[in-house]
């Protein structure tokens, strides 16, 4: 066995080779394409779950299906740094590239324009975009008047007219919803609101931390009937097993059951995790089959992988007091903390730790599953914190 030809992708948002357990989800995508294509309607569609579980992966497999099938697609992550607009007009660029054809029909023609003017909204200059095409004598909507609501409706309203023709549709794939402002997260639920009143050929599908339900509903009351809300969690047994049996069967190797038994045991279903053991065990195995002894001696090479980059990324974006309140959550392994619990433990009112919870949760790193509780937003969190020297 070599390690060149190890078939498993750990890391954040690579695709594996085999994305296990989320068929569901999959199957739910593409009946909302076909209704779409079909001329009917479909409700946007929300993902949301903790770290680890594959929100990204799963997006990512969603976007690529939407390109295969020749829709106008469009994936963005978002940033602290970045609006909306900015982060869809880079993305658009490549999008207007593709329809902006000679010989391109004057529907198409106007969609682009119109997006062409969300794009250089507020830019200092005009851009540099040569599609071959005249564009001067085309009348198109203004999708440049700084409301954000109202300019991205009109882009997705004009290329959900220029996809009607070719019987396809938008579709849109936004990621880190969570960290969006709150303008633009009214933005994304007035144009999801709108579509469906309107019949726009538009998939939505966001993806976030469970953090992004509320945020959702505090920007708009309605959110909360305009999506179709899908927790994803732990992968199943059977799926896990699933995840790690398919790429090594495919280069010819296999588990012994109970190295697999092992692993999904360890693994606790995160998707994340298994691509990190099942790569760690591949490269300890001598040859087929992977044993449980290859399994186990695995266990360190992996944990250090995540040590170093899955956790300790988060980690050290928390100030000292920061980490303070999340060794005092610690105490509870995973299992949501009560906050009066964690003040107790730290020696301070509990009014007093507010603002250090406040700022946790805007950095993602721990969320209110209920009111007065706290959680990890990172699963084994907690077991990582136990592990670092007290600073």
């Amino acid at each position: 066995m070599e390690k060149r030809d190890n078939p498993y992708s750990p890391g954040a948002g690579r695709i594996p080779f085999a994305l296990a357990g989320r068929e569901n989800n999959i199957e739910d995508f593409e009946v909302a394409l076909s209704r779409i294509e079909l001329g009917v309607d479909s409700r946007p569609i929300a993902l949301y779950g903790l770290r680890g579980v594959g929100k990204t992966v799963l997006l990512r497999d969603l976007y690529t299906r939407a390109k295969k099938k020749k829709w106008v697609a469009a994936y963005i992550e978002a940033s602290p740094n970045k609006s909306l607009r900015a982060l869809l007009g880079e993305e658009l660029e490549d999008v207007l590239v593709d329809l902006a054809k000679p010989g391109a029909g004057e529907t198409v023609l106007r969609a682009v324009k119109t997006a062409l003017s969300f794009i250089r909204f507020n830019v200092n200059s005009e851009g540099s975009f040569s599609f071959g095409v005249d564009l001067s004598n085309i009348e198109s909507s203004n999708a440049a008047t700084g409301n954000t609501s109202g300019d991205l409706g009109r882009v997705v309203r004009d290329l959900s007219s220029a996809c009607e023709k070719a019987g396809r549709g938008v579709a849109l794939f936004l990621d880190e919803a969570q960290d969006f402002s709150e303008e633009d997260l009214r933005a994304i639920n007035t144009l999801a609101h709108k579509a469906n009143q309107e019949r726009y050929r538009l998939v939505i599908v966001i993806a976030g931390l469970p953090t992004l339900l509320g945020k959702l509903a505090d920007v708009n009351s309605y959110a909360e009937r305009l999506y179709k809300f899908f927790e994803l969690r732990e992968l199943e047994p059977e799926a896990s097993r699933a995840a790690l049996l398919e790429p090594s069967a495919a280069k010819g190797v296999e588990w012994e059951d109970a190295a697999l038994k092992h692993v999904v045991n360890t693994t606790a279903g995160f998707s994340y995790f298994i691509q990190e053991y099942g790569s760690a065990a591949w490269d300890i195995a001598d040859s087929s089959p992977i044993t449980k002894a290859d399994a186990k001696a695995a266990d360190a090479a992996a944990m250090q992988q995540l040590d170093a980059g899955f956790f300790r990324s988060r980690w050290d974006r928390a100030s000292d007091q920061q980490k303070a309140y999340m060794r005092a959550m610690a105490a509870d392994s995973d299992k949501p903390s009560k906050t009066a619990d964690i003040a107790v433990r730290l020696g301070f009112d509990i009014s007093t730790l507010s603002p250090r919870r406040a700022e946790l949760i805007k950095k993602g790193l721990i969320y209110s599953p209920q009111h007065g509780t706290v959680a990890f937003t990172v699963p084994q969190m907690a077991a990582f914190i136990n592990r670092q020297a007290v600073e």
